[in-house]
Order: structure tokens, then C-alpha cells, then sequence
């Protein structure tokens, strides 16, 4: 045998109660080391090289030699052991020659009736003064929607502002218009939207629910956290107004699970507290936590102490999500279920999201956007509705965005789920996009760490969780 090295920047190792997973991070695979295994990882681990008589001076004696040669093959063939030192099977690109578009997302309105301090959106104004988008850019971005989803059988339309429900005269032409053309190329077409639920009236619940929207009610807690923050454009709080129509909108609504979602800002840091309300009491399907960690006005950013403290809020969710799905049952904990089916699915990013790639977003003007959070922002647009998408343009940033030859990102272990965190995060907090998000990368590591965690103990107690509550959720999405 010819010497083999140990690609350590693709292994990582999670001890949980005297067990030993090996995570493939190329591949988000997790493997179990049995004896064999963790004796072969000690060696390669202690080694630069490891020839053959250095396998047998170490295992033979203790080990079958039968045993040690395929726990050898299967290394290699995972890709962990190699004869070439520089070796690595990192994940495959996204091809940048084609552009599987498959969500638009429409800017119908930048007007707001709310005025939330933390609001990170660079073109918002009251209702009245917002750009509206009209009808006959929106039915082109959905032309171009079909032309560049021709190979897939569903496409999503994204309801988006401001407040999408201060321009519902825009949304229900387009749902008719989007509808007929889907149903003229063979497609089938989603909706989705997602509202600060004042404007919500049992009217409205009855539409969205006649043609399956999923809704997404942007709320952040009890009254006085919600109220905090979430402010009438006159400065009064919204939470009574909020909860009365959320529960009035989930007690009607049939089509699809109502979510909702959370901001984090300074001070706001009891997760499980604004769970409980939100999952328990007001009774949102999921509830989902986003922290803000760089928005445009420094004082809403939580610090680090308090973002640590968020993370040790999100692990006692994390803690009652495990012994929830133990007993076949979903705590709606928004975060740790897309870890879990992040790991059950073995989803391996080479990006961090659709952003410029399955999904574009549309301004006013008809440019497209790399996403909603874009909207407004000094990016240049890439393409618009009338002319296509600059394939040139996006190709190169797509192509930048997975090189990760020049940052942190490369050896990074957890680059494979994360792929470098959020554009738009790192374009306020650093000026570019494709900067890695390094403020809360060891918080994300340790993330994810736990994710595997209760993964794994979820796989011991209750497998079939999994394929009863991942499954249809992703069916959902």
C-alpha cells in the first residue's frame, strides 16, 4: 500500500456519551466510528502519513487484519483518507451557465403602515408615498419566471414590501394573471406572502386560503417585547392588533401551516419565553428566531454577550424539540427543524441560499434583485423583467461567491451547511456581499455541533420523526 493522508479540513468529530460521529463535511454525512474506525482516525490523526507498516505495527494483533483493510476502503471511499496530500472532495459547484430560477419575489408596494425602528429596508415609506409595482411589470417578471423554469413543474410567486396587504388590488391581478399562464405551460403555481397582520380581515384570511398561500405573520413576542419595536407610523404599539388578527387568521386557515417570525434585537434576547407565547398561546405552526446582528442602525445589533445569550436560549429549545420528537411530536422550533432536515437530507450548500440563482426579486423599476432584502440597496440590479437576466453578471458573483480559496470559509467546518452566511448581512455589516459573516461564525460551529447532537439521539429514540415530520414539511415549502 502507498502512504494515505487524512483530509482533516474535510472530517470533523462529535463525541456525544463515549461515542464517536464522524461528520463528512463536504457531504454533511454523519457516521458512527465503531472500535476499528476510531483506533484507524487515532493514527491518522497522530500522522501526517501513514504507510502500511505503520498499520501493522499498530493493529495487528488487535484488530483482524480483514477488519482493518475495509475500514481503510471505506475511509477512502468517503473520502477521508487519500494518497494525495493535498486532496480534498469538497462539495460540487452550481453550474453558472444555467439559471434553474424557480421563485420570484415581487415588491408590490415599498409603503409601510408600520414604522419599526429595527426596519432594515432602504426604500420604505408610509403607504401612501410607496412606489407601487405595476401590473404590467409584474406579469412580465412572471413571464420571465416561466421562460427560465421551463425544465421544473412548480414555480413560486413571493407577495412582498412594505406591507404586501397595502396593495391587495396588485396581488389578486396577479394571482389571475399567474394562475392562467401556469395553468397554459403545464405548471403549477405557489403563493406566498408574508404580513405584519394588521390589515388582515376574515375576507382576505378566506382568499389566501382559496388559493393556498403560505403566510408568514411577522411578530416578535408578548406585548411588551412586540410593542417595543413594532410601532405605528404615530408611535403607538401593534401587539393587540397583531394578536387579534393572527388568532383570528389561525383559526380560519386551512390551506397551509401559519408561521411566524421573529426579530431580535438589542435586548431581546428570551427566546424561549417568545416561543412559548408564540407556539402556545397565540398558536403559530412555527416560529422561526432571525437575529439582528448588522443592521444599518447599530443600536438595534445585539451584542455579543447578548447573541450568546440567544444561543443558550436556542439550545433549551433545541433540548424540548429533542424530547418533543422522541415522543413523535413537532415543537414548531423553526430553527432546529431546518438544521435537522438539513442533516436528514444531506443538504450540502455550495451557496447560501437561491439568492441570484433559484430566486430573484423585483423592485419597482423591474431589476432584478438578488433578494427582497436587496430591494432599495446600492447593489447593481442583475437584469431586469423586460430584457432578462444579466447571465454574465450573476455568473460571475455566483462563481465568486463559491471560491472560497481567499477566506475563513475554506477550512471552515461547517462550510458546507453554511456556505458563508447571508449576503445581505454582509453587505451592511462589511459593504460586500460575498464577505463571510466571521461575527458569529464559532456561535454557528457550536450550532451546529448541537444540531448534530440531537440528530443523532432523535436517530436512536425515534427515526421515523423524520420521515413524518421532515418529509412534509419540505413537501410544504
Amino acid at each position: 500500500m502507498t502512504a494515505l493522508y487524512f483530509n482533516s479540513g474535510d472530517v470533523h468529530q462529535v463525541r456525544l456519551d463515549g461515542r464517536r460521529i464522524l461528520a463528512h463535511v463536504p457531504t454533511v454525512g454523519l457516521y458512527e466510528l465503531d472500535d476499528v474506525g476510531a483506533a484507524v482516525l487515532d493514527l491518522f490523526c497522530e500522522r501526517p502519513s501513514v504507510e502500511a507498516k505503520d498499520i501493522r505495527d499498530r493493529f495487528d494483533g488487535r484488530f483482524s487484519p480483514d477488519s482493518v483493510v475495509e475500514t481503510l476502503r471505506e475511509f477512502v471511499n468517503l473520502g477521508f483518507l487519500s494518497d494525495d496530500a493535498g486532496a480534498r472532495k469538497d462539495q460540487r459547484s452550481v453550474a453558472t451557465e444555467s439559471y434553474p430560477l424557480s421563485t420570484m419575489v415581487l415588491n408590490v408596494n415599498t409603503g409601510c403602515n408600520l414604522s419599526c425602528s429595527y426596519c432594515y429596508k432602504e426604500d420604505l415609506a408610509t403607504p401612501a408615498a410607496g412606489d407601487r409595482l405595476s401590473f404590467e411589470t409584474a406579469a412580465q417578471a412572471f413571464d420571465l419566471l416561466l421562460r427560465e423554469a421551463r425544465e421544473r413543474k412548480r414555480v413560486n410567486l413571493v407577495f412582498f414590501g412594505g406591507e404586501p396587504l397595502t396593495n391587495m388590488p396588485l396581488i389578486r391581478q396577479v394571482v389571475d394573471y399567474a394562475e392562467e399562464r401556469a395553468a397554459d405551460t403545464g405548471k403549477v403555481v405557489d403563493f406566498s406572502l408574508t404580513t405584519n397582520a394588521t390589515l388582515l380581515t376574515e375576507e382576505l384570511v378566506s382568499y389566501f386560503d382559496d388559493h393556498r398561500f403560505g403566510l408568514t405573520v411577522s411578530m416578535d413576542g408578548p406585548k411588551a417585547l412586540h410593542d417595543r419595536n413594532r410601532k405605528t407610523v404615530g408611535g403607538r404599539g401593534t401587539y393587540d392588533v397583531v394578536s387579534r388578527n393572527a388568532k383570528m387568521l389561525l383559526s380560519r386557515y386551512r390551506a397551509r401551516p401559519v408561521g411566524a417570525r421573529v426579530t431580535l434585537t438589542a435586548g431581546v434576547t428570551d427566546v424561549v419565553a417568545i416561543h412559548r407565547h408564540l407556539k402556545d398561546e397565540i398558536g403559530f405552526f412555527e416560529v422561526g428566531f432571525a437575529p439582528v446582528t448588522s443592521g444599518a442602525i447599530s443600536t438595534f445589533n445585539l451584542s455579543h454577550l447578548e447573541l450568546n445569550d440567544v444561543f443558550a436560549g436556542m439550545k433549551i429549545l433545541g433540548e424540548q424539540y429533542l424530547e418533543a420528537a422522541l415522543n413523535d411530536e413537532n415543537t414548531g422550533f423553526a430553527n432546529m427543524h431546518q438544521l435537522m432536515t438539513d442533516l436528514a437530507e444531506g443538504s450540502s450548500k455550495a451557496l447560501p441560499c437561491g439568492a441570484g440563482l433559484g430566486m430573484l426579486a423585483v423592485d419597482k423599476d423591474g431589476n432584478l434583485n438578488l433578494c427582497h432584502r436587496f430591494l432599495g440597496s446600492a447593489l447593481p440590479a442583475f437584469g431586469n423583467v423586460e430584457n432578462g437576466i444579466d447571465k454574465a453578471r450573476i455568473g460571475d458573483f455566483l462563481s465568486r461567491a463559491q471560491d472560497r480559496s481567499d477566506r475563513g470559509c475554506d477550512s471552515c467546518r461547517i462550510r458546507s451547511l453554511c456556505a458563508g452566511g447571508c449576503y445581505h448581512e454582509s453587505y451592511v455589516r462589511y459593504g460586500e456581499p460575498l464577505h463571510p459573516t466571521y461575527h458569529y461564525c464559532e456561535l454557528m460551529r457550536e450550532w451546529v455541533d448541537f444540531g448534530i447532537e440531537i440528530y443523532v439521539r432523535i436517530m436512536d429514540g425515534n427515526p421515523g420523526f423524520f420521515m413524518r415530520h421532515i418529509e412534509p414539511r419540505r413537501a410544504l415549502s
